[in-house]
């Protein structure tokens, strides 16, 4: 039987996080920078903990008014306190399994070699036995596993791809997916054949660790439910990376 982890974002400040966490096994906790403070970390951290969701930190850009997800131009010991203080502040309340970069910084590190090796250097420098979630096939991945990290390469239910295996930027047409049947057609292919169809419509190798569902959409509440519930009927396991590690 194959498993993958369900991850979403979540302690954005978004009114269903009540209701996504259930149906996730990893979180993705905001750290106060794109978007977050101390007392939702703590809302997010019980709910998490009501649910047996495991726990991450998502650092971003400390932009709220973009929602960190315009490109920054940082130093590397910009980029570095940036990441340190923000898991930090996640590890003041809970204990932390995972850092997964977020939006701009994301797709930044995803492609730029010395970003992903600033952000790897960093989580390995706060607590190596973390995992790091980055994009599945980027840079990021390689510079985690050069500095020896536990990497789990991430795909996207509501995102389309490049014919690179970027994402699609959210300010083209199709980057979003927005039907149910697109999207659980693009997940079932990832996990069950290892591929995923680019917008050129060639098929690209991937590999699938972890799942994510942004939880800032409309649909992430309904499109998790659809997701679990087709995950079971076709005899994939769900279960957080971190657990499945241990």
């Amino acid at each position: 039987m194959s498993g993958i982890d369900f991850n979403g974002d979540v302690g954005e400040g978004m009114p269903h996080d009540g209701a996504l966490l259930p149906l996730m096994t990893s979180a993705n906790i905001a750290c106060g920078g794109h978007a977050g403070d101390a007392d939702i970390m703590r809302a997010t951290v019980a709910m998490a903990h009501q649910h047996g969701v495991v726990i991450g930190a998502h650092p971003g850009f400390e932009d709220r008014a973009n929602f960190g997800r315009v490109e920054r131009t940082l130093s590397p010991a910009e980029l570095r306190a940036l990441i340190i203080r923000q898991v930090e502040r996640l590890r003041e309340i809970a204990t932390v399994h995972h850092v997964k970069p977020h939006g701009a910084l994301y797709n930044l590190a995803a492609r730029d070699r010395a970003v992903a090796e600033v952000i790897a250097g960093a989580v390995w420098e706060v607590d190596r036995s973390m995992a790091l979630f980055a994009l599945a096939g980027s840079e990021l991945v390689a510079a985690g596993r050069a500095c020896g990290l536990v990497v789990a390469e991430e795909v996207f239910a509501d995102r389309s791809y490049q014919p690179d295996g970027t994402l699609t930027p959210r300010g083209q047409p199709g980057a979003l997916i927005e039907t149910e049947s697109a999207m659980v057609d693009q997940v079932m292919r990832m996990i069950e054949e290892g591929t995923v169809r680019a917008t050129d419509g060639t098929d690209l190798r991937i590999k699938a660790d972890t799942l994510c569902l942004h939880g800032d959409g409309a649909n992430a509440v309904p499109f998790a439910r659809i997701l679990r519930r087709e995950l079971g009927k076709r005899g994939v396991a769900v279960r957080a990376f971190a657990r499945a590690r241990s």
